[in-house]
């Protein structure tokens, strides 16, 4: 079946931040005036709140015993990851070309609350290059659930096997879009996840600028 979308996980696919998270956590809790917490603490929470609108079940869940206001927390927080949101290179341009030039639908399906990752593609000023975007805090679910795939193939107007999902993650990308009758690429960068055998492509972060549209030729 010929493609017709191209869809994308967003952060460490199309965006990274220029400081590492565990700063950016550090400089969010500190201007609350609480001591640091490992990144990975908020990685565990994040993955069992059902996060929402906004991250801020994710700081009530860390914070529980403490005199802080988790909203406040989570706006603090958007706004310092959005001030150091930086695209991958060439993805602007990448996102133009396949919806302008190659003619394909492109989606963005994300994990996370909705204002955060819905504030990054206004951030990044990419909300007029995406056709649909779906996040899974708005589903009470998440990756790999096909539901989210199918969600965002819904709204994009396509068959599973008319769509690739592009990401960095093996069991939430690649098994996840595979399970939902996706084509999958996954993106490898250093110190990143192990390539998945069952990925139809990998290509380096660095150069999915030049070489996804060669890869979408041959899937």
């Amino acid at each position: 079946m010929t493609l017709a979308a191209v869809v994308f996980d967003l952060d460490e696919t199309l965006a990274v931040t220029a400081r590492d998270r565990q700063t950016l956590l550090a400089d969010t809790v500190g201007e609350a005036g609480l001591e640091p917490i490992e990144y990975g603490t908020y990685e565990d929470a994040h993955r069992e709140a059902v996060t929402g609108e906004t991250r801020a079940r994710i700081f009530e869940t860390i914070y529980e015993d403490e005199p802080v206001d988790p909203h406040d927390l989570a706006e603090t927080y958007r706004g310092i990851v959005n001030e150091h949101l930086e695209p991958v290179e060439g993805a602007e341009k990448l996102l133009s070309t396949l919806a302008n030039g190659a003619g394909y639908r492109v989606g963005v399906l994300t994990d996370g609350p909705e204002r955060a990752q819905c504030s990054k593609l206004d951030a990044l000023g990419w909300t007029d290059l995406v056709d649909a975007t779906v996040v899974t805090g708005t589903m009470e679910t998440r990756k790999p659930d096909p539901a989210t795939f199918e969600a965002v193939l819904a709204a994009l107007g396509v068959e599973s096997g008319e769509a690739v999902y592009v990401g960095d993650k093996p069991e939430a990308d690649i098994e996840g879009a595979l399970a939902a009758g996706m084509r999958a690429v996954q993106i490898l960068y250093p110190g990143g996840p192990d390539p998945h055998p069952r990925a139809d492509a990998h290509i380096e972060r660095d150069r999915l600028h030049e070489e996804l549209l060669d890869v979408l030729e041959t899937l």
